[in-house]
């Protein structure tokens, strides 16, 4: 039995720290939510804010919320290439080695040190749904795209807990290439 799943195309955007928050947007600011996301929990906020790089400005770039931790910058390689920063492959929340970049709001900016990434594509799962698939959290497996421009997508990392609700996330480049738009979904093909 394979196991199906709706894909997420994921637009660049960025999540931010309490105080970066407040830095960019004035004191004591909360993120206004405007849309929910499917992964429970998380939103698309109002706010957007310019990223700068060496060769440019990525401009109105959306704030998804809540709050997290660390703040975490999510481009394509066409996006990260285009205002000249070297973006690695990361896993989301995994920032150690990352460069950084200006990051410009209505009321400030915060000149990041690292936080950069162009997200390693992944599949979000409920532990029940990693059971019905076949996979476990951490996972790298394969997914297959049908239609006109169909392709088979490798190293897609699974993330299963609580929390998290049966989606794959490619990004801007990713659905691209293989023609997906809003309805799209994908295959589990080939748990490596």
């Amino acid at each position: 039995m394979s196991y199906i799943a709706k894909i997420g195309l994921s637009n660049k955007h960025l999540h931010l720290k309490t105080a970066d928050i407040e830095t960019l947007f004035g004191k004591g600011h909360t993120l206004t939510p405007i849309k929910d996301l499917v992964q429970p929990g998380q939103f698309a906020c109002d706010e957007k804010v310019d990223i700068v790089g060496p060769k440019g400005v990525l401009k109105g770039v959306r704030v998804l919320g809540p709050a997290r931790p660390e703040t975490q910058v999510e481009l394509s390689m066409t996006d990260a290439r285009t205002i000249g920063i070297k973006a690695p492959i990361k896993e989301s929340g995994k920032l150690d080695g990352t460069p950084g970049c200006k990051i410009v709001g209505p009321a400030g900016e915060v000149d990041l040190d690292h936080g950069v990434i162009v997200a390693l594509r992944h599949i979000h799962l409920s532990p029940a749904q990693a059971v019905e698939a076949g996979v476990k959290d951490k996972q790298i497996i394969s997914i297959k795209i049908a239609g006109e421009r169909g392709l088979t997508f490798n190293n897609v990392l699974v993330r299963s807990g609580e929390g998290h609700q049966s989606e794959i996330h490619l990004d801007t480049d990713e659905g691209n290439s293989a023609g997906c738009g809003a309805n799209t979904e994908a295959t589990i093909v080939n748990p490596l």
